[in-house]
C-alpha cells in the first residue's frame, strides 16, 4: 500500500473510489463482479431537472372509489346503473359531478378529471400496485413507487425528507421496490387529526439534551466508519442516509416547524375541516410549502360492496370540503402552478348496483383527478360509455398516467434505472405523455 496515502490525499481519487480499488485488488474481485459494480451506472442517462411541478400531493382513496358517485355520474342511465344520487353543475359549463361534491363543483376550473382510466387488475393489491408504480405487477421484480423515484432523482430539499407519507406508508407498493431503501418515505407515525398529534423522531427523548445528542452522533459516526471499512452494502449506505436525515430533522427548527399544525390559524383549520381529510390535506400543503417534494396521504375506505349510498354519505363530504379548500389554499398562496395535486384509487366500481345495494370491483374504467403543476384546469379528459362500464374516448392506462406525472415533475420516464441483476429498467415502460391536458405555458 506504499504511496496510496499520498494518492488518496492528492485529489486523484475520492474515498469511495479508493475503497472500490481496494475491493478489486485486495479481495480478488473477479472481472464479472467488477463489471457488475460498474454497471450500477444508468445505461440510458437523462438528467432530471425540476419541471413545472416542483412538488406533488398524492391523495389516495383506498378500496376503489366509485366513479359514478364522484367524478363521472351517469344521470341518464337506468336507475340500477345511475345509482342513488343526482348531479350538480360545476363552475365550468358542461361539467357535472355527483351531487355530494358541492365544494369541488365550485373549483372545477382548477382541475382536470380523467374519466377513462383503465387497467385489468380487479384485486386490491394488484390495482394498488398499478397506481403507485405505473407498472403492472410482476412476480420477478418489485418496482419502486412514484415517491421513491422522485426521491432518487431529486433528493431532499431544505433539509426535509423528499418523500413523506401521512400518516404512514399506506401499503408495500408505496416503498422503494428495487431501489435502495434510502429512497423510502418518511412516515409521520400519527394522524394529524388525532388528539396529541406528534411526529415520530422529531423530538429528543426525555433525558437527552443537545450535548448528549451530539455525543451519540459522534459515537455513531465512529461505529459507522468502522463497518464501512469492513463491508460495502446498500444497507450501510441506506442507514447512513437515514441517520443523516434524522439528525438534520431533529436539529433543524425549520424542519420541525414544517410538521407543526399549531402554526396554522384556527379559521383555516375549520375551513379544511378538523377531521382526517382536512388535517391530512392541510399538513400536506404545509409540507410542500416548506420543501417536501412528494406527500402521499390516504383518506377513507371506499370498498363499498354494500349500501353504497350510506358509504358515500360518510366519506365524500369531508373529502369534498378538504380537497376544495386545498386547491383554493394553494392557489391563494401562489403554489398551485408549482404543486400538482393527484387523486387516485386502485380501480372503480361496477356499472350496475348489486343485490346488496353496493358496487363491486371494476378496473375497466374509472376516474382520477389532476390539478396544478402545469395541468390544464376546467377540463375533463376521456369519457366512459353511457353506463360507466368501458372507456368510450381516449382511454388512459396507468403507464400514460404515471408518465404524465413524471413529465410534469421534470423526470423522463424513459430513463433506465438499474435493478438487481444488474439490469436496466425504464422508470415507466411504454407510457406516453397526455399532451392534451398540459397547459401551453408548461
Amino acid at each position: 500500500m506504499k504511496g496510496c496515502k499520498g494518492f488518496f490525499n492528492s485529489g486523484h481519487a475520492n474515498r469511495r473510489e479508493f475503497m472500490q480499488v481496494g475491493f478489486a485488488a485486495g479481495l480478488g474481485l473477479s472481472l464479472p463482479e467488477l463489471l457488475k459494480v460498474e454497471a450500477r451506472a444508468d445505461t440510458k442517462f437523462y438528467e432530471s431537472k425540476e419541471g413545472v411541478a416542483k412538488s406533488l400531493i398524492h391523495i389516495y382513496l383506498p378500496g376503489g372509489s366509485a366513479h359514478q358517485e364522484t367524478w363521472d355520474p351517469k344521470p341518464f342511465a337506468p336507475s340500477e346503473y345511475r345509482g342513488p344520487f343526482g348531479t350538480i353543475k360545476t363552475n365550468v359549463p358542461g361539467i357535472e359531478f355527483s351531487e355530494n361534491m358541492k365544494e369541488l363543483a365550485k373549483v372545477a376550473d382548477k382541475m382536470c378529471v380523467i374519466r377513462s382510466m383503465n387497467h385489468g387488475e380487479a384485486a386490491h393489491e394488484r390495482g394498488t400496485h398499478n397506481m403507485f408504480t405505473g407498472y403492472r405487477p410482476s412476480p420477478a421484480l418489485k418496482y419502486p413507487s412514484i415517491g421513491a423515484v422522485i426521491s432518487h432523482e431529486f433528493g431532499p430539499r431544505k433539509n426535509l425528507p423528499p418523500y413523506v407519507c401521512v400518516p404512514s406508508q399506506p401499503n408495500e407498493f408505496a416503498g422503494t421496490g428495487y431501489l435502495s431503501s434510502m429512497y423510502g418515505p418518511f412516515g409521520i407515525g400519527s394522524d394529524p387529526a388525532a388528539g396529541g398529534y406528534r411526529v415520530q423522531d422529531l423530538t429528543l427523548p426525555n433525558g437527552v439534551d443537545n450535548s448528549r445528542f451530539d455525543r451519540r452522533r459522534t459515537l455513531l459516526e465512529a461505529v459507522d466508519s468502522h463497518f464501512r471499512n469492513m463491508e460495502k452494502a446498500d444497507e450501510i449506505d441506506a442507514m447512513d442516509t437515514f441517520y443523516n436525515r434524522a439528525y438534520g430533522l431533529i436539529s433543524s427548527q425549520e424542519a420541525r416547524d414544517a410538521f407543526d399544525l399549531n402554526k396554522e390559524a384556527d379559521k383555516l383549520k375549520d375551513e379544511y375541516g378538523r377531521n382526517q381529510a382536512g388535517m391530512r390535506m392541510l399538513l400536506a400543503r404545509r409540507l410542500v410549502e416548506s420543501g417536501v417534494r412528494l406527500v402521499t396521504l390516504t383518506y377513507g375506505g371506499w370498498d363499498m360492496h354494500d349500501r353504497i349510498k350510506d358509504g358515500i354519505v360518510r366519506q365524500v363530504p369531508d373529502f369534498d370540503r378538504a380537497l376544495a379548500r386545498l386547491l383554493r389554499d394553494l392557489d391563494e398562496r401562489g403554489l398551485l402552478e408549482s404543486t400538482m395535486v393527484m387523486v387516485s384509487s386502485e380501480f372503480g366500481r361496477t356499472p350496475k348496483i348489486n343485490k346488496t345495494d353496493g358496487r363491486d370491483h371494476w378496473p375497466r374504467v374509472f376516474s382520477t383527478m389532476l390539478a396544478g403543476g402545469g395541468i390544464k384546469g376546467g377540463i375533463t379528459y376521456g369519457t366512459s360509455d353511457s353506463l360507466g362500464a368501458e372507456p368510450d374516448e381516449n382511454p388512459v392506462g396507468v403507464e400514460d398516467f404515471a408518465t404524465t406525472v413524471y413529465h410534469q415533475m421534470g423526470i423522463n420516464a424513459d430513463k433506465e434505472l438499474v435493478a438487481p441483476g444488474p439490469r436496466p429498467i425504464e422508470i415507466v415502460d411504454g407510457g406516453n405523455v397526455i399532451t392534451d391536458i398540459i397547459a401551453k405555458s408548461a
